[in-house]
């Protein structure tokens, strides 16, 4: 039997190109990269603002059913489809996010693709890579240090310190940090006050610099941030602090995007991070603008499955960028179909066709939602070794049945070689013109009617329900002129409902929404709904216990 190799043996393995060359390949002259070593590099502002004008490429989303244990492989196919575009000659350029901390030495791994294909330095990226991370953690803190010190020396504007709505943030996953109470130890600490950390890509200046799209938006959107309100329950802002212009100081290098490379020594764009189920789950606005100047095709992915990412990069990021995509891939597996018709992890590896038919409800419930947007859909299905002949073909009729093609995805073991097909179907769709992209809903409709649209078309839930003071929040802010903003949706995303346990294509349940969040910098309400949580915890055998330096000082247990 053929040994096979780790996700970190074989990007170890992999023969690196310095990254002036892989620059050198997208037009990007060696003057305009700063190099972090060999193998990665920031992209000047200067060179971005010289391609602000030019002709745009293709705009390629991957996607994916709903998430499950037994696991999907979006990033591993938006890396291999890459790959393959650029292996049948065309022009493309990968842009994906940025790895936490917190999922990396918890449950879900890293986010740097897997097999033959990844993006790499892969422990680099999935560790501290260019700091952008740090960077945002420690501008949204000073603002939090700036909060405390203005109550502490006279609360000159006023802030009422039981409406501070500003938490704290920290990279890792990490329950016991949820609700705290800070200042504590005496007269010399300041005013004692509940507050809290959520993890950093949870963040709303994460969001911010996500969605700037340069520093001079992003210093805007900083000083836009509500931070709490006053005893008269007006707003008190970053910019009331003066915090907003030293926060873009903290941030000015995170602004750039990293270029690295695929195992295939391709270019790729990996810049921020906010998840999916609690933000807005895509990589950067100046990442995918700047790579649509110099691709004929970007490939990038929304995080997790389309009901939250699809429905994020569509309503919010494509929607505040003016960006059209051409196509949409669904990632789906033989393991998940049978997982969402019903199988237990550990029997996964049997042939059940009837589980596939039944589980297939939640690709197809995924399929439509896309559609909706004006976006043509195909299917890859991402192989594992134990799929069945049978298996397989019952997804491909599943998919056929419903309008739409399904192509078998042998990226993970093959590299480029196995997503030929699904490359050249792309490119068909792409230059086919079909796409007549608009977003669910339009600016004009009302704050609760965005979510229950949200609810109704993309979950299939019969309503979306409120307590009478979130009701009344969202009035007051459109009142206030923030009405014209999108929803962004907080909610497990292992189901349609908030019930995670409640997996293939539920409809008729009930979204209670029991908190809404401003996010005024940004720009976007956020709609915490369910049990979902803005930190993490790790789970009972965290990925970081089998992480560790070999004898020769070389991380192992990375993936």
């Amino acid at each position: 039997m053929a040994i096979v190799k780790s996700d970190i043996e074989i990007a170890r393995s992999a023969a690196k190109k310095p990254v002036l060359e892989i620059g050198a390949k997208i037009g990007i002259p060696p003057e305009h990269l700063a190099p972090y070593g060999y193998d990665k590099a920031k992209i000047s502002a200067e060179f971005i603002r010289s391609k602000q004008g030019g002709k745009d490429g293709k705009l390629i989303l991957v996607t994916a059913v709903s998430p499950t244990p037994a696991g999907e492989g979006k990033t591993t196919t938006t890396v291999g489809l890459g790959d393959g575009l650029n292996r049948i000659g065309k022009k493309a350029i990968v842009c994906i996010r940025e790895a936490s901390l917190g999922p990396c030495f918890g449950t879900k791994g890293g986010a740097a693709g897997g097999g033959y294909a990844q993006v790499i330095p892969m422990e680099d990226i999935n560790l501290h890579f260019t700091g952008d991370f740090h960077a945002v953690t420690a501008a949204h803190n000073l603002l939090a240090a700036m909060i405390d010190n203005h109550v502490y020396w006279g609360n000159e504007l006023n802030l009422d310190t039981r409406r501070i709505t500003w938490r704290r943030v920290m990279d890792m996953n990490d329950r016991a940090l949820r609700d705290i109470a800070s200042s504590l130890g005496g007269v010399a600490n300041g005013f004692p006050r509940e507050s809290g950390f959520d993890i950093t890509v949870a963040s709303e200046v994460m969001a911010i610099l996500c969605l700037a799209t340069d520093l001079s938006d992003l210093e805007q959107r900083l000083g836009e941030i509500i931070i709490g309100y006053r005893f008269n329950k007006t707003p008190v802002y970053a910019r009331d602090l003066k915090a907003d212009k030293a926060m873009a100081v903290l941030l000015k290098d995170a602004m750039q995007p990293n270029l690295v490379q695929t195992l295939e020594n391709n270019p790729a764009f990996v810049h921020g991070g906010p998840f999916a189920n609690i933000a807005h789950g895509c990589n950067s606005v100046v990442a995918t603008t700047t790579a649509l100047k110099l691709a004929d095709y970007v490939v990038t992915e929304a995080g997790f499955g389309a009901d939250l990412g699809a429905e994020k990069f569509f309503d919010i990021k494509c929607r505040k960028a003016g960006l059209k995509p051409a196509a949409a891939v669904i990632v789906a597996t033989v393991r998940a179909m049978k997982m969402h018709g019903g199988v237990a992890k550990e029997d996964l590896g049997r042939e059940n066709i009837a589980a596939i038919k039944a589980g297939c409800a939640n690709l197809g419930r995924h399929m439509e939602n896309v559609r909706q947007f004006g976006v043509p859909v195909v299917v890859a299905i991402n192989h594992f070794t134990a799929d069945t002949e049978a298996e397989i073909a019952t997804v491909k009729a599943f998919v056929a049945a419903h309008g739409t093609e399904a192509i078998l995805c042998k990226h993970w073991a093959q590299g480029s070689a196995g997503i030929e097909e699904l490359a050249h179907k792309v490119v068909a769709l792409a230059e086919s013109g079909s796409a007549q992209f608009s977003p669910l809903y339009e600016d004009e409709l009302s704050l609760f009617d965005k979510i229950e649209t949200i609810v109704k078309r993309i979950y299939r839930g019969a309503e979306a329900d409120a307590d009478a003071s979130v009701r009344e929040q969202l009035r007051q802010w459109e009142e206030a002129g923030y009405g014209n903003l999108p929803v962004c949706m907080a909610k497990t995303q292992y189901s349609f409902s908030t019930n995670p346990n409640l997996r293939g294509a539920p409809v008729n349940h009930v979204v209670h929404v029991r908190e809404v969040r401003l996010s005024a910098g940004a720009g976007f309400i956020v709609a915490i709904c369910g049990e979902i949580m803005t930190m993490p915890g790790l789970p009972k055998s965290p990925s970081a216990e089998r992480i560790h330096l070999n004898g020769d000082g070389v991380i192992e247990g990375l993936f």
